[in-house]
């Protein structure tokens, strides 16, 4: 007889995730039945200076539009973070609602823990950041949470919309750093797939990758379960059918709404407390260090990561590979002729990372919340080092 593992999952403050709706409709009626009268629109300036549809949910909230702010570079500068938590303040913001890509819905949550804590200077940020200590032991300071709400109405497949926990870089050490409390989670989202056409084919299928490892590292993992694997699974494979028919059909609206649907169920195991491996942690690192976009951080590291990890133990990703469709002998070989076939990177030098590089990203690395929990352990630098140099 097979032996239990106990484990469990934890829950956002999430209530309400719309699919398929125009997000104007959604964000008004969410609105009303939260009372808001000063809604603070945090949105993508690609959005806000090219389209018509920021202009839309505006005049959609008529009384109750607070403000809009753009402007949020990628990785959620703190500088940049600091300045919309102004506007948001200034305005008198009751409801954030961010619409755009990965870095304006991280710094929508973290401006709504700021609002609560009332920071007004860079060097306020420093308390309220998670950090690891030298023996690998993961702290969050925070334990009072933002009473504004916000809405995340995402453009990008990264799905950090659907995660309380989110980034910004501090930009004296270019580390990006975690902030997380429950209540840092959105009380909706909303996935219309019809305002994610003016994503640039390259952000769309990159991020649509990121979450391709969110799944992949979930079934991985050898702290997951089954509850956690049935999701990743159903994820990847929505992802794997979504992302190609985007790529040959820009405006395939059920493809890209099977992409979004596929986005979030890969987020569901990470926000349940199933950790991620080393193509995460060193993701982070890339993307606040070396400013390499998110989606390229995964397009570049997960084959690389199930390599190395396939040496150690590869019992986990016979499934993955079968998700991916078998196409080849072993899961990376699979992932790397998909993300291939997407037209996306896969090496570090071809996202501007170069070996004189790979020491700080290394080192790095075992700071950041996942830099430990790869299920071939990650005991020093060194074993970073190795993984870098097989992406090179």
């Amino acid at each position: 007889m097979g032996s239990v593992t106990a484990s469990q999952m934890t829950f956002t403050t999430t209530e309400r995730v719309t699919m398929g709706r125009p997000a104007h409709e959604a964000i008004v009626e969410q609105a009303e039945s939260l009372g808001a009268h000063r809604v603070f629109l945090l949105v993508s300036e690609t959005l806000r200076t090219n389209t018509g549809e920021i202009t839309k949910i505006e005049a959609a909230l008529g009384a109750r539009h607070g403000g809009t702010h753009s402007g949020i570079q990628s990785h959620a500068p703190r500088t940049d973070v600091l300045a919309a938590t102004d506007a948001a303040r200034a305005a008198g913001a009751d409801l954030i609602v961010t619409i755009g890509g990965g870095s304006v819905t991280d710094a929508g949550k973290i401006i709504a823990l700021l609002l609560r804590h009332d920071v007004r200077t860079i060097e306020d940020f420093e308390p309220l950041r998670t950090y690891v200590t030298e023996d690998g032991q993961v702290i969050n300071p925070i334990t009072v949470g933002p009473d504004v709400r916000v809405i995340c109405v995402p453009t990008t497949l990264s799905g950090g919309e659907f995660n309380a926990l989110s980034g910004s870089t501090d930009e004296v050490t270019m580390h990006k750093q975690g902030y997380e409390h429950r209540m840092m989670a959105p009380v909706m989202v909303v996935l219309d797939p019809a305002l994610t056409v003016h994503t640039p084919e390259w952000l769309w299928l990159s991020t649509g990758v990121r979450s391709v490892d969110h799944a992949v590292e979930t079934m991985a993992s050898d702290k997951s379960n089954d509850f956690a694997n049935g999701l990743a699974d159903s994820a990847l494979r929505l992802l794997v059918e979504g992302l190609s028919r985007s790529k040959a059909d820009p405006h395939d609206m059920e493809g890209r709404l099977k992409c979004q649907v596929g986005a979030w169920q890969s987020m569901i195991s990470i926000i349940g407390g199933v950790p991620m491996g080393a193509s995460h942690a060193i993701g982070h690192i890339l993307g606040g260090t070396c400013n390499v976009p998110h989606g390229y951080c995964s397009c570049v590291m997960s084959p690389s990561v199930l390599e190395w990890n396939a040496e150690y133990d590869d019992s986990r990703q016979g499934r993955i590979n079968a998700c991916l469709g078998n196409t080849h002998g072993t899961a990376a070989e699979s992932l790397d002729a998909f993300i291939r076939g997407l037209g996306m990177p896969r090496s570090l030098k071809e996202v501007g990372v170069e070996a004189d590089q790979f020491q700080k990203v290394a080192e790095y690395t075992m700071l950041d919340i996942w830099g430990r929990t790869n299920p071939r352990p990650v005991r020093s630098p060194a074993d970073i080092l190795e993984i870098l140099k097989r992406a090179a």
